[in-house]
């Protein structure tokens, strides 16, 4: 049951999480990416704390100054910043793909952090996921696109984020991590703007972008938490990858993109490994 249902909001917060970045593109293409960070960051907070009021918990408790909360808070920030100058630079589909990359660092990141056992079969699923993502990127080639960078170094400050949620106090809520999470996107944000400089009044179009962003991240970011607090990792994970099919489906209708195989071919790559990944992991050590 536990993992039925953590597989159900791994599948619901992808579905959101593709809407969120859809908003956020659009909104960004008025406005700076920096007010666009802050004023996501300052919504998602208030939520979260109204949330957080409501279930008689503490907003400043003192497990976030544990050594995981404090990763996890620059994981966040890395994670976000850099996906975000990713979806706003480059096409909806191609960051989405690169980012389908998660599990396989998450999956390292359990061999370093956790301990735990990973055979020559998931090494070789592992590296040729990667390949994937060269596929994506395509280094050195006439198709490369510089700014497809921060796509990877965003999967990075997800993988990390996403790990350091695993190992967070268990006496923090998911509603008290939404807290923590989003407000680390505010003096980012501010810290953008000191370096890039202006600041625009949102039109009705972008307020209402913003709020979707804002009311379907909040949604899409609790969802995942508890994802990951749900079930077992091996089960619940392959379910990320939903969120490919939703950021081709919306990159297609809404901003009109058009993947070429270079990137079709690289995303089945990333899928496919990352599953074989996923189910090598519910083996016994001896059989990875």
């Amino acid at each position: 049951m536990e993992n039925t249902r953590g597989s159900l909001l791994m599948v619901a917060s992808m579905a959101a999480f593709a809407l969120e970045d859809m908003f956020i593109k659009a909104a960004a293409s008025a406005l700076p990416v920096g007010q666009v960070l802050i004023l996501f960051g300052l919504g998602g907070t208030f939520i979260f704390m109204g949330l957080t009021h409501r279930r008689n918990e503490r907003i400043l408790h003192p497990a976030i100054l544990s050594r995981q909360i404090i990763i996890r808070a620059v994981c966040e920030v890395v994670g976000r910043l850099c996906f975000t100058l990713a979806i706003v630079l480059t096409p909806l589909s191609s960051a989405s793909a690169i980012l389908q990359a998660t599990p396989l660092v998450v999956a390292m990141g359990a061999v370093v952090f956790f301990g735990e056992k990973v055979g020559w079969r998931r090494w070789l699923a592992i590296a040729v996921g990667f390949v994937g993502v060269l596929f994506i990127i395509r280094p050195g080639l006439e198709g490369f696109e510089q700014a497809s960078l921060f796509a990877v170094v965003g999967t990075l400050g997800f993988a990390g984020r996403d790990l350091a949620t695993r190992a967070a106090p268990p006496v923090l809520s998911n509603v008290q991590l939404g807290v923590y999470g989003f407000f680390m996107l505010i003096p980012t944000g501010f810290a953008m703007l000191i370096y890039t400089g202006g600041l625009e009044w949102p039109t009705m179009l972008a307020w209402g972008q913003l709020s979707g962003a804002i009311i379907i991240g909040v949604f899409a970011y609790y969802s995942l938490t508890a994802a990951m607090r749900t079930g077992e990792i091996s089960v619940v994970t392959p379910f990320r990858y939903t969120r490919l099919i939703f950021a081709l489906i919306l990159g297609v209708i809404v901003f009109s993109e058009r993947p070429d195989t270079m990137t079709l071919l690289g995303a089945a790559i990333i899928v496919l490994s990352g599953l074989y990944t996923v189910f090598r992991s519910g083996k016994s050590p001896r059989s990875n």
